[in-house]
């Protein structure tokens, strides 16, 4: 099988590499690009089996491709935080991944093209129509029971949410901190995502709550936040989600 990888980043596009041939020694990557431009000039040339395409490139958003050029070929989307987009592509039938990719992900997205690679068919004029239209629906505020007593939290108050000892909990920007009864991963399809951003496994945060930023190796980034945690958990964007936190941003 032949792979054609679009991917602005780098590093998600070596390591996607590296996953499929761990899960597929026939599987060969023909070329990784990371634009719209070197796309559309490498698909005009080369045919393909597979492509992996993400939806948002450096150079604008990757649908753009369909509007000059002809494909049939089936397609893998990746996204980072599109949840609209994700259940559009559910409706349409076609496999995606959500970054940071998960190898058991990427297996059964390939079972999937493997089982139906025959009928694949994308519309891609309607797809983008249902995207454009689908205004998905987040959490405004949350209740939070303590003892018998319930407090309500709109969402505008929360600074951030943690992981601390496998339980989570939420902390507001006046210094109040409480209880979660949802996940991280949870977390993630019910608040706004022009809002909040995971930074790595133990916190999602809200925008406002960012006070200063330092640069690290390996493209990282460290945060500090207000108000300040009082568990002493790392507060740095892991490698992973990096490219993807400053395009968050830049929005």
């Amino acid at each position: 099988m032949e792979v054609l990888i679009i991917e602005d980043e780098k590093i998600a596009a070596e390591k996607l590499e590296r996953m499929l041939q761990k899960l597929d020694a026939t599987i060969k990557v023909k070329a990784k690009v990371e634009s719209i431009k070197k796309s559309i000039n490498w698909l005009l040339k080369n045919p393909v089996d597979l492509i992996f395409l993400d939806i948002q490139l450096s150079d604008g958003i990757s649908f753009s491709i369909f509007n000059q050029l002809q494909i049939n070929t089936p397609i893998i989307f990746t996204t980072a935080y599109d949840q609209y987009a994700i259940k559009a592509f559910q409706l349409n039938s076609i496999a995606y991944l959500l970054k940071p990719i998960r190898i058991k992900d990427l297996e059964a997205s390939l079972n999937k093209y493997k089982t139906l690679k025959s009928s694949f068919a994308i519309d891609f004029d309607n797809l983008l129509k249902q995207i454009q239209s689908k205004q998905p629906e987040y959490k405004k505020r949350f209740i939070i029971q303590i003892g018998v007593k319930l407090i309500q939290v709109d969402i505008a108050e929360i600074a951030y949410f943690f992981v601390f000892n496998k339980s989570v909990y939420m902390k507001l920007f006046r210094g109040n901190s409480y209880p979660v009864e949802f996940s991280l991963d949870k977390l993630e399809e019910l608040i706004n995502p022009n809002d909040f951003f995971r930074i790595n496994r133990k916190y999602i945060i809200n925008i406002k709550a960012i006070s200063k930023m330092t640069t690290l190796s390996r493209s990282r980034v460290l945060i500090e936040l207000t108000p300040h945690p009082e568990n002493n958990l790392e507060t740095i964007v892991s490698i992973d989600r990096a490219s993807n936190f400053k395009k968050w941003l830049g929005r």
